[in-house]
């Protein structure tokens, strides 16, 4: 078949692409995904006991804004790479600022502490857990992402899965700040992107495969 007879063959019933499409279907991605990592939570883990209370600390703000901007990120980044062509900017400086200022925060805290204190900050009792539980809670949100990404037309394919689980893991680690009890920079800065990492590999790996058009 020749180039022109390809591009025609193409063009015949083409139809123009609604120009919010991205915008609903990661809308919808994004609400089905953090629902569905909320109900996991609510059912497998439960809202920690003293929410009212911790609610009213700083320190429990500071672990919100901070999951919700690496969320921010990854929805940045997966509806930009669902376009071919387009720049993932601001994504990384959506996803750096609230980084730095954690390590930051943890950095600090760690200073002003004796020795025999830094082993608790930075692990608390629940170090084991919070990885996997991130992405264990990330799991709605990843397939919820890579429904959104397959309708469009993503062209760096691992690049792309990666965005998805960022996304995902955001939105897992989101939820897992409503049961989890430990709010501590150190704990949070190291814990809280150790288990948003995981979805991230998960959606490279799966991103080949799956956003194939």
């Amino acid at each position: 078949m020749k180039t022109q007879e390809l591009i025609v063959l193409l063009a015949t019933n083409a139809v123009p692409v609604e120009s919010n499409a991205t915008a609903r279907r990661f809308g919808i991605a994004l609400g089905g995904g953090a629902a569905g990592a909320m109900l996991m939570m609510l059912v497998q883990l439960g809202v920690r006991p003293d929410i009212a209370e911790a609610a009213l600390l700083p320190m429990f703000w500071i672990k919100l804004a901070f999951v919700a901007c690496i969320a921010a990120s990854g929805l940045i980044a997966a509806a930009r790479l669902s376009r071919p062509g387009a720049r993932i900017f601001p994504a990384p400086a959506v996803l750096a600022a609230p980084l730095l200022f954690v390590w930051s925060l943890a950095a600090s805290t760690l200073v002003e502490v004796g020795a025999s204190e830094r082993a608790e900050l930075v692990f608390g009792k629940t170090w084991d857990q919070a990885p996997l539980n991130i992405a264990v809670l990330s799991i709605p949100a990843l397939a919820a992402a890579f429904w959104a990404m397959k309708g469009l037309a993503p062209t760096r394919l691992a690049l792309s899965g990666a965005a998805a689980g960022l996304l995902a893991g955001g939105i897992g680690a989101v939820a897992y700040s409503f049961h989890c009890n430990v709010m501590t920079a150190p704990f949070i800065g190291i814990w809280y992107p150790a288990g948003v990492l995981i979805p991230l590999a998960v959606g490279a790996a799966l991103g080949t495969l799956l956003l194939r058009w």
